[in-house]
C-alpha cells in the first residue's frame, strides 16, 4: 500500500500514523492530519495516545522564525511493530552456524541465498524497458519481501529507499546480508548502472537508500605514437 493511498485506507488511524511515520521519517502533527484528512489538532491528539503507548516520541526543532516545530518520530517499540521476519529464530540460527560450522560456512549460505534472490529478480526485471523501470521492478519486488521499498528519480539517476528492514536483527548479526545485498543490486540492475549505499538501518539510519545511476565511461584518449627517431 502507497503513502498515498492512506487518506482513503480503511486501516485504523494509529496504524496510519504508524506507516506514514515509517514510511516518510519524522513528521509534525500538521503534516500527518494533512496525509490523513483531519484536522492538525486530531493529529496530535491521537500522537499523544500513541505516546502514552510509548510507539512514538516528539522533539523540538527549530524551524526558521518562531517556536521550534514539535516533531513526531517511532520509537523502537513503534518500530517493532512492523515486521522483523522471526528475528530472534534467526539470529540465533547465525550464532550456531557461527560456533558450530565456522565463518566460511556462513559466507556460504548469505551467498547461496543471494543466487537465488539474483535468479529471482532478473526474471522480474528481464523485459524492463530501461533504468528507471528496472529500478522501479526492484523497488516492488522488495515492497513484497517486506522492505516497505520505494524508487523515485533523483537528478540525473534514480533513488531506490527501503524504509523497513524485515532481516535487520540478522543483518545486524552479520553484516554479509548486507554486503550480499549491495553486490547483488548491482549485478540484477546491469553493468550500466552504479549502485551506491547512502543510508544505512544497521549504521543507525532511519531507512536503507542506494543511489543509482547509469555508469558513464571514461572518454578514451587516442594512444600517441612514439616519434621515430632518424638514424644517424
Amino acid at each position: 500500500m502507497s503513502s498515498n493511498d492512506l487518506e482513503n485506507s480503511p486501516r485504523p488511524a494509529a496504524d496510519r500514523f504508524l506507516f506514514l511515520l515509517k514510511m516518510r521519517g519524522p513528521q509534525t502533527a500538521a503534516d500527518l492530519g494533512k496525509a490523513t484528512g483531519v484536522t492538525g489538532e486530531a493529529a496530535r491528539q491521537q500522537l499523544v495516545r500513541l505516546a502514552a503507548d510509548g510507539l512514538v516520541v516528539a522533539t523540538a526543532e527549530p524551524r526558521g522564525v518562531g517556536r521550534p516545530a514539535q516533531v513526531w518520530r517511532l520509537t523502537d517499540a513503534g518500530n517493532a511493530r512492523f515486521p522483523d521476519a522471526h528475528a530472534a529464530l534467526t539470529a540465533d540460527l547465525i550464532r550456531s552456524i557461527r560456533t558450530q560450522l565456522g565463518e566460511d560456512a556462513l559466507d556460504r549460505l548469505i551467498d547461496a541465498r543471494a543466487a537465488e534472490s539474483k535468479a529471482a529478480y532478473a526474471a522480474e526485471l528481464a523485459d524492463a524497458a530501461g533504468l528507471g523501470e528496472r529500478v522501479a521492478r526492484l523497488a516492488a519486488a522488495r515492497t513484497r519481501e517486506g522492505y516497505m521499498a520505494e524508487s523515485r528519480a533523483q537528478g540525473g539517476g534514480y533513488l531506490l529507499v527501503e524504509n523497513h528492514c524485515p532481516i535487520c536483527v540478522a543483518a545486524t548479526a552479520c553484516q554479509g546480508f548486507c554486503r550480499a545485498e549491495l553486490e547483488t543490486f548491482r549485478e540484477v540492475l546491469g553493468p550500466d548502472a552504479s549502485v551506491e549505499r547512502t543510508e544505512h538501518i544497521v549504521g543507525g539510519d532511519r531507512r536503507c537508500a542506494y543511489r543509482i545511476s547509469l555508469n558513464t565511461l571514461p572518454e578514451k584518449k587516442p594512444k600517441r605514437r612514439a616519434a621515430r627517431r632518424k638514424r644517424a
